[in-house]
């Protein structure tokens, strides 16, 4: 019987935690799922999980060389634009392959009236005098917010902020994203906004709100991704798996 082939998963979504689940159970592979460990839930991954960081490019670089990872997988949010940049340098001084799966950006279509950004800094900054907006930009950043006390915000998040995070004035919501337009629609037009801010993650998880705001016709200030280079890339779990196949 052929030794497993040991990858490391850089973890974090949706994508991340189905092609573990494709993965577990396979005798041709030996994953290690990594995790920031800030909201995602360990057991949410059949395989063997790591928690925490590897101390920049250079401590992960040691680490890949010293479990033997044969392939790396740069699943993490697209916004999670550190550990992509050292994944990247960890595989160049390696040379260990590295492969990035990144699900597709979400683009404007007829109806919407789009304001691409390209930091949170600038989108606060274009929201006008009392504007009431949908900040659907997670408890990381939503301090950069906290100046503008003209504004009347509803922010949502997964988990609270940390307990001295600046924040904007309004309303807090603990949520997910929903998946239901309608739902969406309703807290919007609940909070009387008028104007949503967000970043383009894409994937299906929060597309609701963006369809919500194109209904009511909502201005949408949206922070676009940041440019990563280095590592083949793929959009799906099944092209990541016919890449980590080829590597046997």
């Amino acid at each position: 019987m052929s030794v497993p082939l040991p990858v490391l998963l850089l973890a974090g979504t949706g994508e991340a935690r189905a092609l573990a689940g494709r993965l577990a159970g396979n005798p041709r592979f030996a994953v290690t799922a990594s995790l920031a460990g800030i909201v995602e839930r360990p057991e949410a991954y059949p395989v063997r999980v790591r928690i925490g960081g590897f101390g920049g490019a250079q401590g992960l670089g040691a680490w890949l060389r010293g479990e033997g990872i044969a392939a790396v997988i740069d699943a993490t949010h697209p916004f999670a634009a550190r550990i992509s940049a050292n994944a990247v340098l960890a595989s160049l001084a390696t040379g260990i392959p590295l492969l990035r799966l990144e699900r597709p950006a979400w683009q404007a279509a007829p109806g919407d009236d789009w304001h691409e950004v390209v930091d949170l800094d600038e989108a606060s900054a274009r929201l006008p005098q009392g504007a009431r907006p949908f900040l659907a930009v997670g408890r990381k950043e939503i301090s950069r917010f906290s100046q503008r006390r003209d504004l009347d915000c509803l922010m949502r998040m997964i988990d609270p902020p940390e307990p001295k995070t600046l924040l904007p004035p309004g309303r807090l919501v603990l949520a997910r994203p929903s998946r239901d337009v309608d739902a969406e629609v309703a807290l919007l037009e609940q909070h009387g906004a008028t104007h949503l801010v967000t970043k383009n993650s894409g994937g299906p998880w929060g597309e609701a709100k963006l369809l919500a705001a194109r209904r009511l016709g909502l201005p949408v200030i949206i922070v676009r991704r940041p440019d990563l280079a280095g590592g083949e890339v793929v959009a799906d779990v099944p092209a990541a798996l016919a890449w980590l196949e080829a590597r046997l």
